[in-house]
């Protein structure tokens, strides 16, 4: 059984690798090295998705006057393929109630980004002080950073799910200048 092993993998090596030469030439041979994961999800995040830029553009001050003032916000979505029909079951860690389904999966996203020191709901900004950022869900609901979301449905098939982000003041004096935020944010399924 140990040779036959051996004979099966010997022979993969070949089939792949072309065959192992005694003498290799310098320049005629290379590596290719494949990794990978294997993950049991009801859906797929699309590579598009993984990674996003949300530009604000230009933020006037004048929009910015008084704390909890906001200028306008800006979509940005995230987008599952290939969503496979399964039970699915999330607890809900703001009201406790449980949201599930015999047929379609359930996703809850949280969103994991350093919080405003003077507002810990907004998303701290690097570059000025005065604003941070509000992101919130498709219901106008206010993101807890670091919390997961609202249970939400996702469809068979393909399946679009949106969040907003936008500048608001906070008690810190206002500065003018480039600025910039990361935001991560993890998907769970149960």
């Amino acid at each position: 059984m140990k040779s036959q092993i051996v004979k099966v993998l010997g022979g993969l090596l070949l089939a792949l690798g072309g065959g192992v030469h005694a003498q290799d030439i310098d320049g005629q041979n290379g590596l290719l090295n494949v990794t990978g994961s294997m993950h049991e999800t009801p859906c797929n995040l699309e590579m598009a998705s993984q990674h996003q830029t949300i530009d604000l553009g230009v933020v006037s001050a004048s929009q910015l006057q008084r704390p909890g003032d906001q200028a306008p916000a800006r979509l940005f979505q995230l987008r599952f393929t290939d969503c496979q029909r399964t039970a699915g079951s999330i607890r809900s860690e703001r009201t406790g109630n449980l949201t599930w389904s015999a047929y379609q999966p359930v996703l809850s996203v949280a969103f994991i980004a350093p919080a405003d020191a003077n507002d810990p709901r907004l998303v701290k900004v690097q570059g000025i002080t005065g604003m941070g950022l509000r992101l919130t869900d498709a219901l106008g609901r206010d993101v807890q950073l670091g919390s997961r979301g609202e249970p939400l449905f996702l469809t068979l098939g393909s399946n679009t799910q949106t969040w907003s982000v936008r500048p608001t003041r906070t008690l810190a004096p206002l500065t003018s200048g480039v600025f910039r935020a990361v935001v991560d944010f993890r998907l769970n399924y149960e």
